[in-house]
């Protein structure tokens, strides 16, 4: 049996946002952010100039249809447990979202092309100013983009050990030749 994957065109998921802005979370649950995609998501924030600029063309986009999703449970155990080493971290304590996006970005290019598999990404949790981690809601919908997709095969929070929900384990793709 085949599993069958759908995948949203670009309209459809902007009408999707805006339904999903509309839902009122059940008793008892917290509202989940949910990030403007495409140029007409009803906000008048634009997003930073970097992700517009980053925005692949039709012809590439058909090539670069990869998904990023979770990791799977043997490979988050073995992480999680130090079977399987962390190769590379980035630190993006304190930094603004520019200057953590483009640390990201940089730090995953120079892993990917050195061979490296596995990174973490610490984000912090960003209760201790008050806030609500905007980094660590960020950085995960970051490695979903366009952007990133050549770069990383899959994400997912890391161990209590290694940071919990402020830091993500990223497993990057493999160099080709």
């Amino acid at each position: 049996m085949t599993r069958r994957i759908d995948r949203l065109s670009e309209d459809d998921r902007v009408l999707w946002n805006l339904v999903a802005r509309t839902a009122k979370p059940l008793k008892g649950k917290t509202a989940i952010d949910i990030p403007d995609i495409g140029p007409d998501a009803g906000d008048d924030t634009k997003p930073p100039p970097r992700v517009q600029a980053m925005a692949p063309t039709a012809a590439t986009k058909a090539k670069t249809q990869h998904v990023s999703h979770a990791l799977d449970e043997p490979t988050l155990e073995k992480l999680s447990k130090g079977r399987l080493p962390i190769e590379g971290r980035v630190d993006l304590h304190g930094l603004s979202q520019d200057e953590a996006y483009s640390l990201l970005f940089s730090f995953l290019h120079r892993a990917h092309a050195a061979g490296i598999r596995y990174v973490l990404v610490i984000t912090g949790k960003g209760s201790s100013s008050g806030g609500d981690g905007v980094l660590r809601r960020a950085v995960p919908a970051w490695l979903s983009t366009p952007a990133f997709r050549p770069l990383v095969s899959s994400h997912d929070h890391a161990a209590r050990n290694h940071g919990g929900s402020g830091a993500l384990y990223v497993r990057l793709r493999r160099a080709r030749g």
